[in-house]
């Protein structure tokens, strides 16, 4: 909707009254974001065990309580998952290999799982990299001086922020900056990549 909006704004042809009518419904749609945010805030407070989960999950940088909420739905607490390898895959960053036109042999993420996860960590990923949280600059740089894209720099630190949330979740522990240097994340066993290891192709 922003988009169309300054489109229009930018357009030969403009109308005052469909501009007027965007802005309205941007402003309901924003007010509703609000509330949404405050009813999610407020159901999580009633729940003790929920709530220190959130408490320890959101002081990582960039993820805040709606995308802590959207995480916690998706994966049910992230109760039906055994380990690292069956929460990647269920979210869609397990490496495959493209095999499809000229790029025979390339990887990327195969974006069969869920949808939501990885949309929901879009923005965390670009705020902990924009925060200048070393743990996630960094791996954002070698993925991008590796493979001149930035994009996959990106989805490498969205992965590494669900699983860094699974393994806190877990272990019933606040995240510190240290946390990263206490256990090795890996990716699925059969990738052979680790998040520092992203392999060239297609991640987006």
């Amino acid at each position: 909707m922003g988009n169309q909006l300054e489109a229009i704004e930018h357009s030969q042809y403009q109308s005052r009254d469909i501009v007027k009518q965007l802005n309205k419904t941007m402003g309901l749609i924003e007010k509703q974001i609000i509330e949404m945010v405050a009813a999610i805030e407020k159901l999580i407070s009633t729940d003790p065990i929920l709530a220190a989960h959130c408490r320890n999950i959101t002081a990582i940088k960039g993820i805040g309580t709606l995308s802590f909420a959207v995480i916690a739905a998706e994966t049910n607490g992230f109760a039906l998952f055994k380990n690292v390898s069956s929460l990647v895959s269920y979210a869609g960053y397990d490496i495959v290999e493209n095999q499809s036109g000229n790029h025979v042999g390339r990887t990327k993420i195969s974006k069969k799982g869920n949808s939501r996860i990885r949309r929901i960590l879009h923005m965390p990923a670009l705020c902990a990299v924009r925060d200048d949280q070393p743990q996630f600059r960094d791996l954002f740089e070698r993925v991008y001086q590796r493979t001149g894209k930035k994009m996959k720099g990106y989805v490498a630190v969205q992965k590494k922020l669900l699983v860094m949330a699974y393994h806190l979740w877990r272990r019933n522990e606040a995240y510190n900056p240290a946390f990263d240097k206490e256990i090795k994340i890996i990716t699925p066993e059969n990738s052979g990549a680790t998040h520092d290891k992203i392999p060239e192709g297609n991640l987006h």
